[in-house]
């Protein structure tokens, strides 16, 4: 199985050039159908919100964002129902310096950012690919064979490197590889 990830941003031709013989992948929220379905933001509604037994999310994106807590605001449950792929982020600009991510939307506990990757994000977005994209993954599957790359603004898969964003489509590379990062820190 051949599945790769590269930048968006960067030029097609360079990226059909380091891949010839692949199948090209724009997996971001600016992707085609069906493919855009794999962006954290897209509303597949009813995913469970991690830490929060009985409450659903539209968006993976809106689950992260609903529970990240600021220094000038706590998490806010209106991020949850977001089904427009736009208006979920909370940024620092306007909310302080993030704290950290609340362990459910009531959690006393606040979170570190990888133990809120592996405890919030990893089992929300996996959530997704086995429940709202089986059929989707299976397509991709069959395309790896030849080679697919996956095309993400980011290309960060691990979830314990910080020091740049987590790309989905890493994730979901390492998920058709069977290569699922274990769900809590190391």
């Amino acid at each position: 199985m051949q599945v790769h990830v590269a930048s968006r941003r960067r030029k097609p031709e360079s990226v059909r050039a380091a891949f010839p013989d692949a199948t090209v992948i724009d997996v971001t929220s600016r992707g085609p159908e069906p493919w855009v379905r794999f962006s954290p933001f897209f509303p597949h509604g009813g995913i469970p919100v991690p830490l929060t037994p009985g409450v659903v999310a539209a968006s993976v994106e809106g689950i992260w964002q609903a529970l990240k807590v600021f220094e000038q605001t706590d998490v806010d449950p209106a991020k949850l129902a977001v089904t427009s792929m736009t208006g979920l982020k909370r940024t620092v600009r306007r909310l302080g310096p993030v704290r950290g991510h609340r362990a459910g939307l009531h959690g006393e506990t606040l979170l570190d950012y990888p133990t809120a990757r592996h405890t919030i994000y990893l089992p929300a977005y996996r959530w997704v690919l086995e429940h709202r994209l089986a059929d989707e993954v299976g397509r991709l599957r069959a395309l790896a064979g030849r080679g697919v790359v996956l095309l993400d603004y980011t290309t960060n898969g691990d979830p314990a490197d910080t020091s740049s964003p987590l790309s989905h489509a890493a994730l979901l590379a390492r998920h058709l590889r069977g290569d699922w990062p274990a769900d809590s820190p190391s």
